[in-house]
């Protein structure tokens, strides 16, 4: 048994080592193939760190001839630079040799020069804003290269600016007609006949006209001044060169005649007036009515009185003096007494027709400066309430509301006036008329008590 256990004991040793010998083998073979393969890796990775390493150095050999490139460059600018800055001294120093050498070489030149460069600055925004520049336009140019010119001037351009200066001297003294171009006031230019007074005014057939020398343009007034200064324009226009005409001219270039076109009209003055305002006007209308229709009236009634009167003793009622005589005529037999009654009341019948509407025209000559007096309590009320609201920092904001109270202030005087006077012209007739009543009367009286007595 011992025998056969040794037996399949080094039986089974021989079978594990024969395995144990074909498995070492086998991985000796694999080991040799991974040795093999990491030897040729090693073999690639050397080439490629080899090649690396060549391209690193040929790169830091680029690096550095870009390096020591930039470093003769910043060399030769700062070789550069110091020369530069020695021209620079040296041309500093040589300016100011120039210089000081034109300034021995130009003496009084120098000063002359610098009257003529002031005189052509000073003279270009007076000549631009010229009325003689509308007429001859484009003086000025020479004048500007003058003022801004860096070196002395040429004789032929001191000679532009005596002339310059003597034409703006020769032509303000002259009154010119040319033909131009008026721009009109919706915009379309036309071809006008204008008449330069100086250096004073533009005026055309239409009247007076502003020159802008912003735009260099000329351009009519948007509101001419009134009719008796715009006569004197149509007189000059009617002269020959051998006659005068007077013609109002501004001073002012223009302003004052802009400033004239803020002015406002009567009728501007009277819308401000405003509801109160128009009510004046009807009751200064209504009172002018009844003056007429009473005035009239009165005429015609004096004129047949005094047809009457020439001719006592046939009566007609077309008059009041006729029907007053038909009264006595038909109490003829009448005491004086009774007859005097009966005149009396002939002439009571007769007085309201004579003196109708007289009181009306004195009631509304009261009313009005009434009514002037409410809208000056109404503009000051606004005016009030706009300070209240907006404050006192704009005066025009209040000027609409006190030109209300004065102005309504005014329009009732203006209407309280002429009514007085018309209730007093008509007040006067009718007074007249009831005189010759009166007298007529107490001469009828009179007559009749003497015949009673003889």
């Amino acid at each position: 048994m011992k025998k056969l256990f040794k037996g399949f004991a080094v039986a089974a040793v021989l079978s594990v080592s024969a395995g144990t010998a074909l498995n070492a083998h086998a991985n000796t073979d694999a080991l040799d193939k991974i040795l093999e393969q990491v030897k040729q890796e090693r073999i690639s990775e050397g080439k490629i760190n080899k090649q690396r390493e060549q391209e690193f150095l040929s790169d830091r050999a680029d690096k550095q001839a870009l390096l020591n490139k930039a470093k003769s460059q910043l060399a030769a600018e700062k070789a550069r630079g110091d020369r530069l800055s020695k021209e620079y001294a040296q041309n500093e120093n040589t300016l100011a040799e120039k210089e000081q050498a034109l300034q021995n070489a130009q003496g009084t030149l120098g000063e002359m020069f610098g009257v003529v460069r002031r005189a052509a600055a000073d003279a270009i925004g007076s000549i631009e804003a010229s009325l003689v520049s509308a007429e001859k336009p484009g003086r000025a140019e020479v004048l500007r290269s003058l003022a801004a010119a860096k070196e002395l001037p040429t004789v032929r351009e001191l000679e532009e600016l005596w002339i310059s200066l003597q034409t703006e001297m020769t032509e303000s003294a002259k009154v010119s007609t040319f033909e131009t171009e008026v721009a009109g006031l919706d915009g379309n230019p036309s071809m006008k006949k204008v008449t330069r007074i100086g250096n004073f005014n533009l005026v055309t057939d239409d009247g007076y006209l502003i020159y802008s020398p912003e735009t260099k343009s000329i351009q009519p007034l948007g509101k001419q001044p009134d009719s008796y200064i715009l006569k004197g324009i149509f007189d000059l226009e009617g002269t020959s060169a051998d006659n005068y005409a007077g013609v109002y001219v501004d001073p002012t270039r223009g302003a004052i005649l802009r400033i004239n076109t803020q002015k406002k009209s009567l009728m501007e003055y009277y819308e401000q007036g405003a509801e109160v305002g128009y009510i004046i006007t009807v009751l200064l209308a209504v009172g002018l009515l009844i003056f007429l229709v009473r005035f009239v009236d009165l005429a015609l009634t004096t004129s047949k009185i005094k047809a009457q009167l020439k001719n006592l003793s046939t009566p007609n009622t077309n008059n009041p003096l006729g029907r007053i005589l038909k009264v006595y005529s038909d109490n003829k037999n009448q005491d004086v007494e009774n007859l005097e009654l009966k005149l009396d009341e002939a002439i009571l019948r007769e007085t309201p027709r004579i003196e109708a509407g007289i009181n009306i025209i004195k009631i509304l000559a009261a009313i009005a400066p009434l009514l002037g007096l409410l809208g000056t309590v109404i503009g000051m009320i606004l005016t009030f309430q706009t300070i209240t609201l907006f404050g006192t920092g704009d005066p025009k904001i209040m000027a609409g509301n006190i030109s209300l109270a004065l102005v309504t202030t005014a329009l009732g005087l203006i209407a309280a006036l002429p009514l007085i006077l018309l209730h007093s012209i008509v007040a006067g007739r009718s007074k007249s008329v009831l005189h010759i009543l009166d007298e007529q009367s107490a001469g009828i009286i009179a007559t009749h008590a003497e015949k009673e007595k003889a």
